[in-house]
């Protein structure tokens, strides 16, 4: 039969009761809350544990939501007043928007072992295409029209590719890149005017 001694028993105890205090404090209440939520609610969800998540795929969530609160939506815009009125595109892309549309090769690096980064980044926006379809339906919207803003980006940048291990070297290129993006808005047709 095996036995352990005091010590390791002793020690092994101290270690459980760092674990529940620092739990406690922590603002995870997962032995506290336990308890509470079974005798007080008869529930079981708010008890569960805590899931790990990655800092990868923490970030995929997070630019995914980034996406499509700011760039996914297209947005539907009053009737102009007047027949003639000036319509174009007043709202070139950010460069956030340019950024995270160009292609990433500076993901995937390791840190010390290979690493690629962007510096010295200037970008060019020039509008392409500024043109307004004829009035059509569109479903859930109803009669409007299209305003086709298109802009091509241009990025020019200093690439860097540094790797510290086994042979620590660093290699500098000016690159430029090229991307389009597309603005495209609804624009509510104006309906016929209404004599009270």
């Amino acid at each position: 039969m095996i036995s352990f001694g005091k010590r390791f028993q002793r020690s092994s105890l101290a270690t459980l009761v760092l674990c529940v205090l620092a739990l406690s404090t922590s603002g995870c209440h997962l032995v506290y809350g336990f308890g509470k939520v079974i005798y007080e609610y008869g529930l079981f969800w708010e008890s569960t544990p805590l899931i790990p998540v990655s800092a990868y795929q923490s970030q995929k969530i997070e630019d995914a939501y980034h996406e499509a609160e700011r760039y996914g939506k297209v947005y539907i815009l009053d009737p102009v007043d007047g027949e003639h009125a000036p319509l174009f595109c007043l709202d070139p892309p950010t460069p956030d928007e340019v950024t995270r549309a160009l292609p990433d090769n500076t993901k995937g690096g390791f840190a010390f072992l290979w690493e690629t980064q962007r510096n010295n980044v200037r970008i060019v926006v020039e509008p392409i295409v500024d043109r307004l379809d004829e009035c059509r339906f569109f479903p859930m919207v109803g009669p409007a029209r299209q305003h086709h803003c298109h802009y091509k980006c241009t990025v020019y940048f200093d690439e860097s590719i540094r790797s510290y291990w086994p042979i620590p070297f660093e290699h500098t290129d000016q690159r430029q890149e090229v991307v389009y993006i597309d603005h495209n808005r609804l624009i509510r047709c104006a309906g016929p005017t209404v004599q009270e």
